[in-house]
């Protein structure tokens, strides 16, 4: 799909400062979302995409926030996705609410509360954590309930001192206190991003935060389905893995972007620490069905 309005001549300007992957409160970032546009903003930035995890209910009051800003804003989606029984995150960008894609999100959401929920009840047995104390990080009925919610529990009855310490403890994913949760496969969150008019882009592919490694046979299969790009710069990649980003990138036709996975006081991520090309932010926006707001033209395109 092409964005008749973007080729017809609108253009991203060379020198746009571009972070295509944060996180607000809507799911667990720390920053609403009109306080992370407008720290975007304060932070040197052009163009920003939001991506809670898992939801587009964030997109309504980031709008609100980029047209009071002004701030060029990209509405987007983390996908939980599963491959080969590995979780493989997937940005999905400017596409059209509805259909498919969102029933695997709110499936994706119930299974992550009912996965919450069962972990409290394994770590109360050993720490002091409540589900009221677990919902009470949140923002409410339609935040993205994750992990980072129970560290934040778990940080704020004193036993241990940041989410860091606490995902490498209890809530790592080799833990006892760990459940998995229900994602789509890759492929089929990647073909229904497509057919839902957006962009899909596998974050972060070879995290070095991870205990496993995509392969290249794995990457072909996401690209058989109709992945456009991969996440190249980011904070969790070194000189070797992005080396390997981009011989991928070569080998399969798919462009690149850089981002910073803000979080606000969630994590140590900076805003524009990585950034996106002008040129591969044009080609996104191009193959977008909405969720664009450009404010140069005070409107949707």
């Amino acid at each position: 799909m092409t964005n008749p309005t973007l080729s017809a001549g609108l253009r991203v300007a060379p020198d746009a400062r571009i972070d295509l992957h944060t996180h607000s409160s809507v799911s667990d970032g720390t920053d609403t979302p009109t306080e992370l546009i407008r720290q975007a903003a304060e932070a040197g930035l052009n163009w920003v995409a939001l991506t809670d995890h898992d939801t587009h209910s964030s997109w309504e009051e980031a709008l609100a926030a980029a047209e009071d800003v002004p701030m060029n804003l990209l509405c987007g989606t983390e996908v939980s996705t599963n491959l080969n029984g590995n979780s493989v995150h997937l940005l999905a960008y400017g596409y059209e609410p509805g259909g498919v894609l969102d029933q695997m999100l709110a499936k994706a959401r119930r299974s992550r509360i009912t996965r919450a929920q069962d972990m409290v009840d394994g770590l109360a047995k050993d720490y002091e954590i409540t589900w009221e104390q677990v919902l009470a990080q949140t923002q409410g009925d339609g935040t993205t309930v994750g992990r980072p919610h129970l560290a934040d529990a778990l940080v704020q009855t004193g036993e241990f001192p940041d989410r860091t310490a606490a995902f490498n403890g209890p809530l790592a994913g080799d833990s006892k206190y760990y459940v998995p949760y229900w994602a789509p496969s890759t492929p089929e969150a990647i073909s229904a991003v497509r057919d839902s008019g957006g962009v899909p882009v596998i974050a972060h592919p070879f995290s070095v935060t991870r205990d496993f490694t995509l392969t290249d046979e794995e990457i072909a299969l996401a690209v058989e389905a109709g992945l456009m790009g991969l996440e190249r710069d980011h904070r969790d990649h070194g000189l070797a893995e992005r080396q390997k980003v981009a011989g991928l990138a070569e080998r399969f036709g798919l462009f690149v972007t850089g981002s910073s996975d803000f979080h606000g006081d969630g994590k140590p991520n900076r805003l524009g620490e990585n950034l996106t090309q002008p040129e591969v932010l044009q080609t996104i926006l191009e193959h977008c069905a909405t969720g664009v707001y450009w404010a140069e033209q005070r409107d949707w395109v």
